[in-house]
């Protein structure tokens, strides 16, 4: 496999991968029942909202909670197993699935009391799949780790895998293992090394949403079946900075706009800075021979380091600064199997003039999507990210709130009113559809300092539900302006 370099993602950054054993002792013969009342708490990670009156919630060893009474009362779902759920969806009041650790997917058709396990790809594979999201209760789509797409017509009989894998074109590919680039190479599949967070199908519609870690985000008009490519405005590319034949500086003229440029992004952490160095044909000609480019090698890095420096003196931090195209020093090492690979990384950095190219690339680590109606989308992220789509989530602006504190789930109904939740009982609102975001007012929220993971609304906007940690769940009935906690019962 190709090395997964750190990250801080949505469950690494709740720790839920490896957490909290201590929860149930896995030695218990400890069965849930059908129906029966909930005796441990456990952390939840999600919840489905069916209407006014029925809502699911799923979360650590295999827990499933559920209320037909609007929130009054709640018991739990018989699920068959102890791994963690990390994504409920209900396609209608009977049918729905969850997904959760190693490609584990489940389904109900009893509107969540018991649940039958479906075999899919990722299971064989080990996946962990993040999230579901059901279109009816024949279609649905899950998403999870190394760019994981799966999605079902026919009630999860089969799951066909449509997962973001790796072309000899791809960034990656030069940094697959040999065994790995055979594989690109003989047409097999290899997963790109991007994890996706969340989907989101708007019931019965065809619109889809999908969002993932390095600003991943696509939509749907086809519940799913292909997808389309999203816009984070922000996104700014400079244009090529002209430096003369062979040489290695970044012009005199051309610094202030680099130092500019820099500033210009200095405080928005989500944002990085991507280098790219380009030769003239003459440039690849004199030094780019295939007998020996080694001199060209060093004209391309020597570029890119020096445009490195002038960034990083205007105060860009160096974990923000990313260089693309670098040098392939160990081409020969490729040349026996791919005879082109040298001839196409060349091609690749041919312009009419050399020099440098500078562009923001988008870095925020997406955690939930949610859409109110086919227009008005909402996404929470980690730093208190939240970004904001007015047109069906072809384009996404950033909207700010007072914390740096990690978003987790969002949620909107009609009128404007919007809800975020976070990591240490981080609650924000927003009256204009999330253009500006404000504490609760006074007593509008239980104070508490444990993680919130997901909200929900019913398609009405009257009923919404808030689950987290200990298996906590809060209960607004005035679309989303009081809230009070209803599990665990007030002792």
């Amino acid at each position: 496999m190709i090395f997964r370099s750190p990250r801080t993602a949505l469950w690494t950054a709740l720790g839920l991968l490896a957490v909290s054993v201590g929860c149930h002792d896995f030695s218990l013969d400890f069965d849930r029942g059908v129906g029966g009342d909930i005796i441990l708490f456990d952390d939840l990670y999600a919840v489905s909202v069916v209407d006014d009156d029925q809502a699911v919630a799923v979360g650590y060893f295999g827990a499933v909670y559920l209320t037909q009474d609007g929130g009054e009362t709640w018991v739990q779902g018989a699920t068959g197993t102890r791994s963690s759920l990390y994504s409920v969806s209900m396609g209608d009041a009977k049918h729905g699935w969850a997904v959760g650790q190693r490609g584990l997917i489940l389904r109900t058709d009893d509107g969540g009391l018991s649940w039958t396990e479906q075999k899919n790809v990722k299971q064989d594979e080990g996946t962990h799949l993040f999230a579901v999201s059901a279109v009816d209760a024949g279609t649905a789509i899950a998403v999870g780790e190394w760019g994981t797409r799966i999605r079902t017509t026919d009630g999860g009989q089969t799951w066909e895998d449509h997962s973001f894998t790796i072309d000899v074109d791809h960034r990656m590919f030069v940094w697959l293992n040999p065994e790995e680039q055979e594989k690109v190479r003989n047409g097999k599949n290899v997963y790109d090394d991007v994890t996706l967070n969340d989907v989101n199908c708007l019931r019965g519609t065809p619109k889809c949403w999908l969002i993932g870690e390095f600003g991943y985000l696509f939509f749907s008009e086809d519940a799913g079946a292909s997808w389309q490519s999203s816009r984070i405005e922000g996104s700014v590319v400079l244009d090529l900075i002209e430096v003369p034949y062979n040489s290695l500086r970044v012009p005199a003229e051309q610094r202030p706009v680099l130092q500019d440029f820099a500033k210009s992004i200095i405080n928005d952490l989500h944002l990085n800075v991507a280098i790219e160095a380009f030769a003239s044909p003459d440039e690849i000609r004199a030094f780019g021979g295939s007998d020996d480019p080694t001199e060209l090698f060093e004209i391309l890095e020597a570029r890119m380091q020096e445009t490195r420096t002038v960034i990083e003196d205007a105060g860009i931090d160096s974990a923000r600064v990313r260089l693309r195209g670098q040098p392939p020093w160990d081409y020969e090492d490729y040349l026996d199997d791919d005879p082109q690979f040298l001839e196409r990384y060349l091609n690749s950095r041919r312009t009419p003039k050399g020099g440098m190219e500078v562009r923001v690339i988008q870095n925020p680590i997406l955690f939930t999507v949610r859409f109110r109606d086919d227009t008005d989308g909402l996404i929470a992220g980690l730093g208190g990210v939240v970004l904001r789509s007015d047109d069906g989530g072809r384009n996404w602006g950033y909207r700010k709130i007072d914390r740096k504190q990690a978003l987790f789930s969002v949620g909107s109904v009609e009128g404007g009113r919007a809800v975020t939740v976070g990591e240490k009982g981080l609650v924000r609102v927003s009256v204009d559809n999330g253009q500006t975001w404000r504490p609760p007012g006074k007593g509008d929220v239980p104070e508490i300092f444990t993680f919130m993971r997901d909200i929900a609304f019913s398609p009405s906007g009257r009923v919404g539900f808030i689950v987290g940690q200990t298996g906590r769940i809060m209960r607004s009935t005035d679309a989303g302006i009081l809230w009070k906690t209803v599990l665990p019962p007030e002792a």
